[in-house]
């Protein structure tokens, strides 16, 4: 491998390395032989399709990222080649089709020589390198549609650096438009990599742009674009990096590009334009990159394991028209993952729960038995795919999580996780589901039915394990008694706000420093552990110590919420005498709590 000025780097922002060389090199801008025919046709009728359910396939960049032996033998990043795109595809066809499966997705560098410098048509647009796509991307996407299967394409978010070549390099199907008339004059830099100048969508010349490229990918017959370095987000922010325009754009391009195109987004999106993301695309990247870009495809603690405490806040937005994307799904080739059995059960585990669209980065030429047993288990892609809403934590964001869904059918998909780094147990008490009495349990996994459970489920659990159920129940609902927050008794730092998203308009706020809440007269009938739901506010990850009675005090984690005004609920456990009680919920001497909106106590 060559060695990189850049290695010194956090592997995390490695990522950010590879698409900022885009910007190295030297540009042969030269005609292309695939260009679309320069008399274009009469405009398409809109032909964008929502995701009714998320996608499923495979992605290059995994593979293009790591440092295994032998993945990249030409250089960092030298996998993506058109031979091994070939060799996925027809292993996808294989293996992995049938279970629904379907899209081959190139990702950054098919327009890359070896040294990463760029290729660039006679109208700015990227072209593919003859050396890694000797045949041409139309002539890739036409194998990979002989094989039953859809082609995915990528690109950056903006007009690269050496596109724009000296400004005049005009745009296609825009008589008089060249490269100077679609972006700033100040020529300022976007993306998150400043790896393209930003188009100035007030200019009519830059949609036209957008059009020519939306154009050129379906005239090669790509089915879906991978729009990467998109902002906020990216670990970008301001006005520089506002990339709405550009996926509005995009969206807008694709509507008369004469093809249905998949439209996903890339990455750590921000939360703030959620309503951007779920109006102009079918997918949004939640984080950053789960690759670990080290010798292996991942690693758990880089960043599989982030996703727990980063998806709770977006698992509300997802549904048909819109999907939570968490990336690749990687547990296919055992040693070459980087994770323990344990570990990738529970990864393919959160991702067909969380209803992230299925896209593996593994060698699918080399999946061993447990790898693909994981990827095609028939019950788990049916969860992921029945086009209801995610599942989400019902309990805090503890080292041990129970994470549901409420089915159609009325069932529940019950997922038990320890994320700890020592075995223990974890609970499912259907408390936390909304009803009392017995339940019947299926494991998904095995597919077995386990029989019937009274009250709750317990499991010894590996570190990272996981188990996965169908709860079917067979008792009757709960009642709750509600306990306002903000009328409880406030010490330290702690006060009254008012929040239009709390059910009394109030909350309790400010619960820092030693800051505390204490709801007073919680009546139960009889002594016990109950799950109490705690219904709180945080823009950001907290923990907060709850104690009864002014007994010992519990720490238990809450996940952001994705913003200060928005109230998730989870529930947490408490020892209660039989009568009237207090419960505390207490920032600690030197922590942040989040804004607590009420509590609520099963009768």
């Amino acid at each position: 491998m060559r060695s990189s000025p850049y290695s010194a780097l956090p592997a995390r922002q490695l990522r950010a390395v590879v698409v900022l060389a885009l910007t190295a090199g030297l540009v042969t801008a030269v005609p292309d032989a695939q260009a679309v025919p320069g008399t274009p046709a009469a405009p398409a009728v809109a032909t964008t399709t929502p995701a009714a359910k998320p996608f499923m396939g495979w992605t290059s960049w995994t593979m293009q990222s790591s440092k295994y032996p032998g993945l990249n033998p030409k250089g960092d990043y030298s996998y993506l080649t058109e031979a091994n795109v070939a060799k996925q595809a027809d292993a996808m066809a294989a293996k992995l089709r049938k279970y629904g499966y379907e899209y081959v997705n190139i990702d950054a560098g098919w327009w890359m020589d070896w040294s990463w410098k760029p290729r660039f048509d006679e109208y700015g647009r990227q072209k593919a390198d003859p050396v890694r796509f000797p045949s041409g991307m139309k002539a890739v996407a036409d194998r990979i549609h002989s094989k039953g299967l859809k082609a995915g394409i990528y690109l950056p978010v903006g007009l690269q650096k050496e596109a724009y070549g000296d400004g005049r390099t005009p745009i296609w199907n825009a008589g008089g438009c060249t490269t100077a008339d679609i972006v700033h004059d100040d020529l300022r830099t976007t993306n998150g990599w400043d790896s393209s100048y930003k188009i100035d969508f007030s200019r009519p010349c830059a949609q036209k742009y957008i059009d020519s490229q939306a154009r050129m990918f379906a005239d090669w017959g790509y089915d879906f674009l991978k729009l990467d370095g998109v902002g906020p987000g990216s670990f970008k922010s301001g006005d520089n990096y506002d990339n709405v325009a550009d996926v509005a754009a995009w969206q807008k391009a694709i509507g008369t590009a004469g093809r249905p195109i998949h439209l996903e987004l890339s990455w750590s999106l921000d939360y703030g334009h959620l309503a951007d993301w779920k109006k102009y695309s079918d997918g949004w990247r939640i984080d950053t990159d789960v690759e670990c870009y080290c010798n292996t495809l991942v690693s758990w603690e880089n960043s599989v394991d982030d996703r727990w405490a980063d998806a709770p806040a977006w698992t509300d937005h997802a549904g048909p028209g819109g999907w939570n994307d968490l990336d690749s799904l990687n547990v296919g080739n055992g040693e070459m993952d980087g994770l323990t059995k344990a570990e990738r059960q529970s990864y393919a585990t959160l991702w067909a729960i969380a209803k992230s669209p299925l896209y593996t980065g593994d060698d699918l030429t080399r999946l061993d038995s447990y790898g693909l047993a994981l990827l095609t288990n028939r019950e788990v892609i049916a969860i992921n795919q029945n086009g209801a809403p995610p599942a989400e934590p019902v309990t805090a964001s503890d080292p041990q999580q129970v994470w549901a869904a409420k089915n159609p059918d009325g069932t529940y998909t019950v997922a038990l996780f320890n994320l700890s780094d020592a075995p223990a147990s974890v609970t499912a008490d259907w408390s936390t589901l909304g009803f009392q009495g017995k339940a019947s349990v299926r494991d998904v996994w095995n597919g077995e039915r386990l029989g019937t459970y009274r009250d709750g489920i317990t499991q010894a659990l590996p570190a990272h394990g996981s188990r996965l159920f169908t709860v079917t129940p067979r008792g009757t609902g709960l009642k709750w008694t509600g306990y306002e927050a903000e009328a409880g008794s406030l010490s330290g730092n702690a006060s009254v706000a008012d929040c239009s998203a709390c059910s009394d308009g109030r909350k309790a706020g400010n619960l820092y420093g030693g800051g505390k809440v204490t709801v007073e007269n919680v009546v139960v009938r009889r002594a016990g552990t109950y799950q109490v739901k705690v219904s709180y506010i945080t823009g950001d990850a907290r923990s907060a110590l709850l104690s009864a009675n002014g007994g010992g005090a519990t720490r238990h984690e809450f996940a952001s919420t994705g913003d200060w005004s928005t109230v998730n609920s989870v529930h947490v456990p408490v020892k209660l005498r039989a009568g009237t009680n207090t419960i505390t919920i207490d920032s600690g001497s030197d922590g942040y709590a989040p804004d607590i909106d009420r509590i609520d106590v099963p009768k």
